[in-house]
C-alpha cells in the first residue's frame, strides 16, 4: 500500500500520486490539451475514469466533458497514457515515462503513422501548419547551410533554389484527423488515421438548431451544421471516433459512433482483448481474434518445422 495519496485539480490539470517508500506514481492529466472523449473512459481496467457532462444555459455553447479519475480505483497501469488520441495524459514512475504495461508487451501502443515527404514542399509554403486544428504542426524554411529563414524575399534566386523545409509535428499529441494531408497542396503528407469507424447522425432524432456535438469537436471540419435543415451533418473524412461529440449530445439516440478498427503495435497479452471489447464493435473484435489465433497457428506449425520465430 502507498505511504500517501495525492490528489490535485486544478484549472490547468489533474494530478493523481501514488508516493511509496522507494517509488513514486503520477498521473497528469492535461486539461489544456484533453478534448473530454470516450477513448480513456473505456479503455480503463479498473473503470477509475469517469467523463462528466458539464452543464450550460440554453444560449451558451456547450463545452467538452469534465474528465474525473477515482484515485482509489487507479492503479496507475498506464493504458489510458498510451491510448489518449490527443496525448493528454501521461503516466510516470519516478519521474520516468516508463510504462510495465509496455516493457512487459502486455498492451499494445496506439500508432501514429505521420509521413512527410518535405522533398515535396515548395518554399514559403505552411498551408499544413496553417490547417492544423491542433495547432501541432510547425514549418520551417532553412538555408542551404540548415539556418531559418526569417523573409524569403531578401534571398537571391540561387539562394532560393537551395531551401529546404523543416516540418515539424507533436506526433506524441496527434490525433490523426488527417486535415494536414488534405489541405497540403503537393501531396507532401500522408497520414494513416489511429483509429476507423463509422459515425452517424440521426436527422429525424437531432434537436433542430442544436450544435452541442459540434461545439465540442476538437478536429474543424469533422462536424458542420446546415442551415437548410438546421442539422449537424458529419464529414468522415476528418472524424478521428474519440467520441467526445457523443458525450455531450442532449439526446443519446441521435449520435452513433462505431469504431471498427483500432492501428496499434503487435500485442501477443488478453488484457488488450479486454479494452478491445469496450472500444470497438463486435465485428472488429471478431476480427482481430481471428487474426490473432491464425498467426498463433502458423507459429506452431513454424516452431515444429524447425523455422525461426519472429
Amino acid at each position: 500500500m502507498p505511504l500517501k495519496t495525492l490528489k490535485t485539480d486544478t484549472p490547468e490539470a489533474l494530478i493523481l500520486e501514488w508516493v511509496l517508500h522507494v517509488r513514486n506514481f503520477k498521473l497528469n492529466l492535461d486539461k489544456n490539451i484533453c478534448v473530454g472523449c470516450e477513448i480513456c473512459s473505456l479503455a480503463c481496467p479498473k473503470a477509475a475514469i469517469k467523463p462528466e457532462k458539464q452543464q450550460k444555459q440554453l444560449s451558451d455553447k456547450a463545452r467538452h466533458a469534465k474528465i474525473d479519475i477515482n484515485l482509489e480505483k487507479c492503479n496507475f497501469c498506464g493504458i489510458c497514457d498510451l491510448l489518449c488520441p490527443y496525448g493528454a495524459i501521461k503516466v510516470t514512475l519516478d519521474g520516468k515515462h516508463d510504462l510495465s504495461v509496455l516493457s512487459k508487451e502486455s498492451f499494445p501502443r496506439l500508432v501514429r503513422d505521420i509521413q512527410v515527404n518535405t522533398a515535396k514542399c515548395t518554399e514559403s509554403c505552411v498551408k499544413c501548419e496553417e490547417a492544423c486544428p491542433l495547432h501541432l504542426i510547425k514549418v520551417t524554411c532553412l538555408t542551404a547551410d540548415g539556418k531559418p529563414v526569417k523573409d524569403i524575399a531578401t534571398l537571391s534566386e540561387n539562394e532560393k533554389k537551395n531551401l529546404q523545409t523543416k516540418v515539424d509535428i507533436l506526433t506524441d499529441r496527434c490525433p490523426c484527423c488527417r486535415v494536414c494531408q488534405i489541405k497540403c497542396p503537393e501531396g507532401a503528407l500522408h497520414v494513416r488515421p489511429a483509429f476507423y469507424g463509422k459515425m452517424f447522425i440521426h436527422p429525424e432524432k437531432c434537436p433542430e438548431g442544436c450544435t452541442d456535438c459540434l461545439d465540442v469537436c476538437p478536429i474543424a471540419g469533422a462536424l458542420y451544421f446546415s442551415e437548410a435543415d438546421r442539422k449537424v451533418h458529419v464529414n468522415e473524412m476528418f472524424c478521428t471516433y474519440c467520441g467526445a461529440c457523443k458525450i455531450v449530445c442532449p439526446v443519446g439516440e441521435a449520435l452513433e459512433l462505431k469504431r471498427t478498427r483500432i492501428n496499434h503495435t503487435p500485442i501477443k497479452s488478453g488484457a488488450w482483448n479486454k479494452a478491445l471489447e469496450r472500444l470497438a464493435s463486435p465485428l472488429e473484435i471478431t476480427k482481430e481474434l481471428k487474426a490473432k489465433g491464425f498467426r498463433k497457428a502458423r507459429e506452431s506449425v513454424d516452431r515444429r518445422l524447425g523455422y525461426e520465430v519472429k
